[in-house]
């Protein structure tokens, strides 16, 4: 069983940044691919970003040089740091914590296995 649980939401203004951190409790983190989603009100739930165990990375075409995951297995923690944030990525963004296989497994939502409760970033134009 894990337990994720986001911080790091907020409101900014357009071209600010965020950092969103998603701390896990429970055993084998280094284990789960992590990855980031968010949800726009009356839009379906898009991936954004996930991170590997051995931290390869990827990301949705749209974020890319914008955004950046990390995650610190020490520390249970996996990380979304967010720059130039225009109104568009305004969303209620949530980790997950997925273990799955297939092509480009880790962009499916329901691939993943757990999931932390979200924290609303909001960007002001």
């Amino acid at each position: 069983q894990v337990q994720l649980v986001e911080s790091g939401g907020g409101l900014v203004q357009a071209g600010g940044s965020l950092r969103l951190s998603c701390a896990a409790s429970g055993r084998s983190f280094s284990t789960y691919v992590m990855g980031w989603f968010r949800q726009a009100p009356g839009k379906d739930r898009e991936f954004v970003a996930a991170i590997s165990g051995t931290a390869s990375t990827y990301y949705t075409y749209s974020v890319k040089g914008r955004f950046t995951i990390s995650r610190d297995n020490a520390k249970n923690t996996v990380y979304l740091q967010m720059s130039s944030l225009q109104p568009e990525d305004t969303a209620v963004y949530y980790c997950a914590a997925g273990r799955a296989s297939g092509t480009l497994w880790y962009r499916i939502a329901s691939k993943y296995t757990y999931w932390g409760q979200g924290t609303q970033v909001t960007v002001s134009s």
